[in-house]
């Protein structure tokens, strides 16, 4: 199909339905739109005792099938990646050679997709064009705004879609963030004005959709990882998210604050503090340590902050859990503090790294055992939807980015803050927004591809 001048339609190839994965279409005019381009992981099959995943021959790394938009990639205007997630990043140096468009992203995200294409050889190969949040530009028939939300990652934007026949705000992944630590913040005043323009339809977020309340602020886990920090006798290992360099540099400042080096272990992790230190978001006086000098320092100095929070194979976590680890071995009487909750999926690959890890008589501290933060989800409770919908007004409100329990309870909360039409659906489904909103029922194939011996197989 080819949308006419008089259509405007969204289509998601990945990410509606599920978690993960994201890549979705607008179309008008006779050109397409892409918005992000994402990875996801197979679930787990047999978990051995100690918690390591098998995947029973599934590639480990997997993505959408772009098949739809690669039939008419002379179509494509361009690819817009709105933060560097992997669910939203990750497939661009896998799936390029099938889009060959150009790709707009901000500044940390930029970072992160250059390390990403140098890896796969393809860093000169690719129009990469940096936008400034708030800036207008024209791809295609869009005209494209990029607007400043908060959420889990440096530089996350809201993205505004205009075209003759109507505007759609496209969400991404967001929270409304008072202090959110690092990168830019976000003004109600933005978002009053778009309903005051007027919105066809918000295509949002959905994965906390079925959570009360607010989300917490990444400023507001000071005070609760600083005491489960002050308070070890050993060395402290705080497990959390690479990408999240807000927490990184909370935990820096505590470092200072308490007397302890703090050290990054796994490569992820400390790829993203590049990037984040070339980007300009990295503040210069929060510092790390080189973690080959940890192993000599007083346990009582030590803060190490290691990847493999949701029980990954080969990560720095499990390596110090099984005794691996070069720099240095656990004690007894050593803390390791997850700063993270379970993606759903990986609660057995967790609990079988905590039982290693206590096997060797380390303290184990997660986010449900505190009585104060030391955790923070990246994306909106009910109370921040709320608000959102109240500020943009739209017309019609199209739930993304989640399972099929959190969408439907993301339209309920739509319809309850006054939004005249939901419209839900997933992967493959035709959305049409103009000239007569309705959806047409999975029109289009959509599937995944796996990367494994240097080449895209298709996963059954």
């Amino acid at each position: 199909m080819t949308p006419s001048s008089s259509d405007l339609v969204f289509l998601p190839l990945g990410g509606t339905g599920e978690i993960g994965m994201n890549m979705n279409l607008y179309g008008h005019d006779g050109q397409w739109l892409m918005v992000d381009c994402g990875v996801t992981f197979p679930k787990p099959g047999r978990v051995s005792a100690d918690g390591t995943r098998h995947y029973s021959g599934e590639p480990e790394t997997q993505m959408p099938d772009p098949a739809f938009i690669e039939a008419r990639k002379d179509q494509l205007a361009g690819l817009i990646i709105t933060h560097a997630h992997e669910d939203h990043v990750g497939a661009v140096p896998y799936l390029w050679h099938k889009l060959r468009c150009p790709i707009y992203c901000t500044r940390f995200t930029a970072e992160v997709l250059k390390k990403k294409l140098a890896e796969h050889g393809l860093l000169h190969q690719v129009k990469i064009i940096i936008p400034e949040t708030g800036e207008r530009l024209h791809i295609g028939p869009f005209d494209v705004q990029w607007l400043a939300l908060t959420h889990s990652i440096p530089d996350p934007n809201a993205l505004m879609i205009r075209t003759p026949v109507g505007n759609v705000f496209h969400t991404g992944d967001w929270k409304l963030d008072p202090d959110p630590v690092v990168g830019h913040g976000y003004k109600e005043e933005t978002y009053r004005q778009l309903a005051e323009e007027g919105v066809l339809a918000m295509v949002c977020d959905s994965t906390n959709a079925t959570v009360n309340g607010h989300s917490f602020s990444e400023g507001a886990l000071y005070d609760g990882l600083r005491k489960y920090i002050e308070g070890a006798k050993g060395r402290v290992i705080v497990t959390c998210f690479g990408s999240n360099i807000a927490r990184l540099v909370t935990l820096s400042q505590i470092g200072d604050d308490t007397g302890r080096y703090m050290g990054l272990y796994g490569r992820s992790m400390v790829n993203m503090y590049n990037c984040a230190k070339r980007a300009g978001v990295w503040p210069y006086n929060a510092g790390t340590v080189e973690t080959s000098h940890l192993g000599y320092l007083p346990r009582h100095e030590v803060l190490a902050v290691a990847t493999g929070s949701q029980g990954e194979p080969r990560t720095a976590l499990r390596r110090l859990a099984a005794g691996t680890h070069p720099d240095f071995d656990l004690d007894p009487g050593d803390r390791v503090i997850f700063s993270a909750r379970a993606i759903p999926g990986n609660e057995e690959a967790i609990e079988g790294l905590i039982k290693q890890l206590q096997a060797r008589g380390v303290e184990v501290i997660t986010a449900d055992d505190v009585d104060i933060p030391i955790h923070a989800s990246g994306h909106p409770a009910q109370e921040e939807l709320e608000t959102l919908y109240k500020w943009v007004q739209p017309e019609i409100a199209i739930p993304v980015h989640g399972e099929e329990e959190h969408m439907r309870a993301h339209a309920g909360l739509a319809k309850g803050c006054g939004v005249p039409r939901t419209m839900t659906g997933r992967n493959g489904d035709i959305f049409m927004l103009s000239p007569v909103p309705g959806i047409q029922r999975q029109k289009v194939q959509t599937g995944r591809l796996g990367y494994e011996k240097g080449g895209l197989v298709k996963v059954v």
